[in-house]
């Protein structure tokens, strides 16, 4: 009987620190940045990323909010090679949140970003295990977010144009990173590199495609189109970037009377 309770205490001693890292709640860091492809960090100024943490299991929330702060050091992020554990987002936007977690989880994050470009806002997501007291800090989880921002603006959505007043009218587009960085003639985001094409179609029919190519101001890429037939006219306006891949879109519809 003696040998038994002994065992038994031995057992009870033995899982006590087990029972008690289960039982006792503990504040775990998670920092979460979104990072466009091919450019810097999704901050305030496009504004931020929305960040979803969730339990995987049952899909319950564990924290959301929007990435706040600055696109990041353009050195660190841009030009300079980067060796293993080398931190390339001091001072970049992030979320942080504090889980108070009493057993490990298993959850995905989401980052939908840029948040407040619908047109183009896409959604990255990873998933990990989270340890109660380990904190996910620092550099944190860094989603990638693909893609270009492009905001089409002239014509005017549903402009009515006269065919006899105008034989030709000028696309316009805003073009620019997904973190909001510009893309220049020979810049580090260079327009010249990035193919930009605008496909017109005629009351549903494909006519010609346009090419558009960057204007005096930055960002703005323009191209010429000689009007034909009158109609509805439906405008799909691409970005292409043959090095990184990244892509982007944006359509307009506008009348010739």
């Amino acid at each position: 009987m003696k040998i038994k309770t002994y065992f038994s205490l031995l057992l009870v001693s033995s899982l006590l620190p087990l029972m008690l890292f289960a039982q006792s709640p503990q504040p775990t860091d998670v920092v979460v940045r979104a990072q466009a492809k091919d450019a810097k960090f999704i901050g305030t100024s496009m504004g931020g990323a929305k960040i979803v943490i969730r339990q995987t299991d049952t899909g319950e929330i564990l924290a959301q909010g929007l990435t706040e702060g600055s696109t990041g050091n353009t050195q660190a992020i841009m030009m300079q090679a980067k060796k293993r554990y080398d931190r390339i987002s001091e001072g970049a936007a992030a979320f942080q949140t504090t889980l108070t977690l009493e057993r490990p989880v298993f959850v995905t994050i989401e980052a939908h970003a840029p948040f407040n470009q619908k047109e183009a806002r896409v959604v990255a997501q990873t998933q990990l295990w989270l340890i109660p007291g380990k904190p996910i800090n620092e550099e944190g989880i860094i989603l990638e977010i693909p893609g270009f921002v492009v905001e089409a603006f002239s014509p005017f959505t549903h402009q009515s144009i006269s065919k006899e007043a105008k034989k030709s009218i000028t696309f316009k587009a805003n073009i620019v990173m997904m973190c909001g960085c510009p893309i220049t003639p020979a810049g580090l985001w260079d327009a010249n590199v990035l193919e930009v094409e605008a496909a017109v179609y005629v009351n549903k029919k494909y006519w010609k495609t346009v090419p558009l190519t960057i204007s005096e101001e930055p960002n703005v890429f323009e191209g010429e189109l000689s009007l034909g037939e009158t109609g509805s006219y439906e405008v799909v306006i691409s970005a292409y970037h043959p090095v990184s891949k990244n892509t982007g879109v944006d359509e307009l519809n506008f009348n010739v009377n």
